[in-house]
């Protein structure tokens, strides 16, 4: 008797997802805990592994369907491979259709150089630079685990193609690929005669598009910056960093200020909250939510309980979750949640900006550039090194005082060091 395999929820909030890629065919024979597909959720493309074990005998839904509904069958798993030839015939498997192209439009169609449908193991972010830059993965040797093609494979080989590969030549191919799904022209967008190419939005870029409109929508954002001076805690993280090096850990700005924003939600309770209609949610710890930019959108890891962590702890973290948010490898309990959110675009020069509210979360604080600039030091004119920083605050949750407290507690933590590591 076959066995159904379903589409899993692969986050508690999956409702549906991408299957982005099989990397098994029909006929091949399983064993609990291999690898049989990978999925593409609105955060993150991750592997779905097989609970049984036995032949693979019919695939229902072939790779690249989007919208797939969680708990619908994508394919079937009889006992042996007499399995396959009753099961497998009214249904044309990826091996003998047509592949529609992967979930980024940007991506080239499937290389040629893999015709007996060996998978090519690679990871996630490996692939979407390689389709970036026009790389062609069956030509490449992993250096990774067991062969698999990483970023830095990627990227060796990234100068050559690129310079003959154009990658704009690549995404006409990837859109004439499926023009059903992938419209020359958007009906939202008016078309004014300019050459252009639509790109069909990713799962993350479409989630993220809808959490953000719904944020400005429905949280009236009230905006508190406030000038900070960062020359003591540049000096304490140097003397921190030469007292570590021999555990191999160096701390960032951000780590320190990630400790911070923990301390002033812990001074500040009234802004460690969620607003739920009729309740107001007051969180017992401080869950800060990070953003980092990945290719195609971008990823909130979260230091859970960062308020009670040692600064070289939460670097350590920092460093572990943001290597995987870029390999799409985080799991949803890495991502989702958060109690407050911390977005920093300093270290791409920029000196003030606002964020958007992050919801069910009530507040994110945006942090700028330290600079050289002239400041009141002991009441007299100096040079100082400083970064502004704006709190976006959602008012239906948080008071204007409350939030004013709190950035005044964050400034003071900031300038005064000690207290990170109290």
């Amino acid at each position: 008797m076959a066995i159904e395999l379903k589409m899993p929820a692969l986050s508690p909030t999956m409702e549906e997802g991408t299957l982005a890629k099989w990397l098994v065919k029909v006929g091949d024979s399983v064993n609990s805990g291999d690898l049989l597909a990978e999925i593409e959720t609105d955060k993150a493309t991750m592997e779905f592994e097989a609970v049984d074990e036995g032949v693979i005998s019919k695939i229902l839904v072939p790779e690249g369907s989007e919208g797939v509904k969680v708990g619908a069958v994508i394919a079937l798993i009889g006992s042996d491979a007499s399995d396959v030839a009753s099961d497998a015939a009214p249904v044309a498997t990826p091996a003998a259709a047509t592949p529609p192209p992967a979930p980024v439009a940007s991506a080239p169609p499937a290389p040629a150089a893999a015709p007996t449908g060996e998978r090519i193991k690679a990871s996630p972010l490996a692939k979407r630079i390689a389709a970036a830059r026009g790389v062609d993965l069956a030509s490449l040797s992993g250096s990774g685990p067991n062969g698999r093609i990483v970023k830095a494979d990627v990227e060796a080989a990234g100068s050559a193609s690129a310079a003959t590969v154009p990658v704009a030549a690549a995404v006409p191919a990837a859109t004439a690929a499926s023009p059903a799904t992938a419209p020359a022209t958007s009906p939202a967008i008016p078309d004014f005669g300019i050459p252009h190419v639509d790109e069909k939005l990713s799962g993350m870029r479409k989630t993220i598009a809808k959490r953000l409109t719904q944020s400005m929508a429905e949280a009236p954002h009230i905006y508190l910056s406030v000038d900070v001076q960062l020359d003591a805690l540049l000096k304490l993280r140097g003397e921190l960093n030469a007292g570590l090096a021999d555990r191999g850990v160096k701390l960032s700005v951000n780590d320190m200020l990630i400790k911070a924003l923990a301390l002033a939600l812990e001074a500040v309770p009234q802004c460690n909250v969620s607003f739920g209609g009729d309740v107001l949610r007051q969180y017992q710890r401080s869950d800060i939510s990070v953003a980092v930019s990945i290719p195609g959108g971008l990823i909130t890891p979260i230091i859970t309980d960062a308020a009670s962590k040692s600064l070289s702890k939460i670097s350590t973290e920092m460093a572990e979750l943001a290597e995987r948010a870029k390999a799409g490898k985080l799991q949803p309990h890495e991502y989702q949640g958060g109690t407050a959110s911390i977005s920093n675009m300093g270290m791409m020069g920029i000196k003030h900006f606002t964020a958007v509210i992050n919801p069910p979360q009530a507040m994110i604080l945006a942090v700028g550039a330290g600079e050289k600039r002239p400041y009141i030091v002991d009441d007299a004119l100096a040079i100082a090194t400083v970064m502004t920083v704006t709190g976006s605050f959602d008012h239906r949750a948080i008071d204007g005082a409350d939030g004013a407290q709190l950035i005044k507690i964050f400034k003071q933590l900031v300038e005064k060091p000690m207290g990170l590591v109290a």
